[in-house]
């Protein structure tokens, strides 16, 4: 049974201040754990209530150890000034060990005499709907049913093909899931990392961090979907560095990341 993206947030119970619990299914798990994704929005959602009605700007994100079933979390302002504000949240499991830590940054808009365009090009690809692989939902793992992917450039995991370079559509395979920060965290993270595209064996992966650099206020796609580019750009010493990059369907930016995963 898949408990929808919507569905599950909206059954986390507050626990007092700061404090949340909620009960992960087993459908949205990845192996032993959690998915990554959903642990981020998790510490979010813990957080956004003392950004002080900031956006979120940046956010750094560790991947402690696995966690499962009744899980809680918490977040504490670490400071507040007159334009940022500096979040820390924590996801715990049952025992009460620490299994994800975030530090968010949020801050607010302000005019600056400073700017430039971005640099940030986005690559020439097909549309969503053109687009015509579409992985298959059993191909990973539980989470990945969750949502709807499509392969535009690149490899399969384990087939060897695609340099380690992938450019993907992705979007909430729950469409009541709205654009905003929180959706976009557990979608940032859902595709396969580029480095199972360079190996031909099977091999089991897991999310170390997480490091985001968010280059929007608003969180505009059409029909749910976000281009991803992610590119592995070290795979050595059973660990592979990969560079991500999440457009919206106008070809605009909204948020650039760096991960290190380890691969087994």
């Amino acid at each position: 049974m898949l408990i929808p993206f919507t569905q599950l947030i909206a059954s986390i119970q507050s626990q007092g201040e700061a404090r949340y619990g909620l009960t992960i299914s087993p459908d949205w798990m990845q192996g032993r754990t959690t998915y990554g994704g959903l642990s981020a929005a998790l510490c979010l959602h813990a957080a956004l209530p003392l950004a002080g009605g900031m956006p979120l700007r940046s956010a750094q994100l560790a991947f402690i150890g696995p966690v499962a079933g009744e899980v809680s979390f918490t977040a504490s302002r670490l400071r507040q000034g007159k334009n940022t504000a500096l979040v820390e949240a924590s996801l715990y499991g049952e025992t009460g060990e620490v299994a994800s830590r975030a530090v968010f940054i949020f801050g607010a808009s302000r005019q600056s005499p400073h700017g430039q365009p971005h640099r940030l090009t986005c690559p020439q690809v097909t549309a969503p709907e053109e687009t015509e692989f579409t992985f298959p939902k059993m191909m990973g793992p539980s989470f990945f049913n969750h949502f709807d992917v499509k392969l535009v450039r690149g490899g399969l995991p384990m087939s060897g093909q695609g340099g380690g370079d992938n450019l993907l559509w992705m979007r909430h395979a729950d469409r009541a899931a709205p654009n905003d920060a929180l959706s976009l965290l557990a979608l940032g993270d859902a595709a396969p990392p580029a480095a199972l595209s360079t190996v031909t064996s099977p091999a089991r992966i897991s999310s170390m961090n997480w490091s985001i650099d968010v280059l929007t206020d608003q969180f505009v796609t059409e029909e749910g979907w976000w281009l991803e580019h992610i590119e592995a750009q070290t795979l050595g010493n059973g660990y592979s560095s990969q560079a991500m990059t999440l457009w919206n369907t106008s070809g605009e930016p909204a948020l650039i990341s760096r991960q290190m995963v380890a691969v087994f």
